[in-house]
């Protein structure tokens, strides 16, 4: 783990918002990773992601997308209020703080997610033109607008400006495999490049290790690999 790993407080809307940044070891500047973080927030799960990720070689920051909501708020009520514009915001005052940093490389920006996170790194990558790349896990409810949102971020697929990744679990049931395959179809009619990856007896969450009866450790290191392999070549 790199250790200048930090907590740093933007304001977006007048509100506070909380980000983890992780930075490699060398000034850089570094290929850089936005997380979008799943329910449950900016936990131990999306942390040790962060800080995998500056592990190898890339500034990766996670930015704290239920602010606005209230403190001790069950996540569930918060997943419920999110607002696919304020997300974009949110989204935007972290690129825009990482931009100013001198150990990043704008040019090679990208955008990674799980759960609502793999769903928000569809939105970002469809909305935000400093992000060359998307990678998804899991990303469930691609086909529902949230909030003040105009269309829900399967319509907006074809605004992405580089390829995707994706990671699924075969037993997940929001993105089902159907769900999967019909995103799946949509990037190749565009002419989006991407590579999907499914596993077989994993459910949704299969990374997350706070939850042992969903957490599948073969998949969540295959994935992880393939994952840096394909950031490796792509940004």
């Amino acid at each position: 783990m790199a250790s200048n790993a930090r907590w740093e407080s933007l304001t977006v809307d007048g509100s506070n918002m909380d980000v983890f940044i992780n930075a490699p070891a060398g000034a850089g500047p570094h290929p850089t990773i936005v997380v979008a973080h799943h329910r449950a927030g900016n936990d131990a799960a999306t942390t040790k992601f962060v800080q995998d990720l500056a592990g190898h070689g890339y500034v990766a920051a996670t930015p704290h997308l239920h602010h606005r909501r209230p403190e001790g708020e069950h996540t569930r009520e918060s997943i419920a209020n999110l607002d696919d514009n304020q997300i974009v915001a949110d989204l935007n005052a972290t690129v825009a703080h990482l931009q100013g940093m001198d150990a990043v490389n704008n040019d090679r920006m990208a955008i990674a997610g799980h759960c609502m996170g793999g769903r928000v790194s569809f939105l970002g990558a469809a909305s935000i033109p400093a992000f060359k790349c998307n990678v998804a896990y899991y990303s469930g409810n691609m086909f529902k607008v949230m909030g003040s949102g105009d269309v829900p971020p399967f319509e907006k697929l074809g605004n992405l400006r580089g390829p995707v990744a994706g990671f699924f679990g075969a037993d997940d049931e929001n993105p089902s495999p159907d769900d999967v395959a019909k995103i799946d179809a949509k990037l190749t009619e565009l002419g989006i490049a991407h590579e999907f990856h499914s596993y077989e007896g994993a459910g949704h969450a299969f990374q997350n290790f706070h939850n042992p009866q969903g957490y599948r450790a073969a998949a969540t290191a295959d994935s992880f690999a393939k994952m840096i392999a394909w950031l490796g070549k792509t940004l």
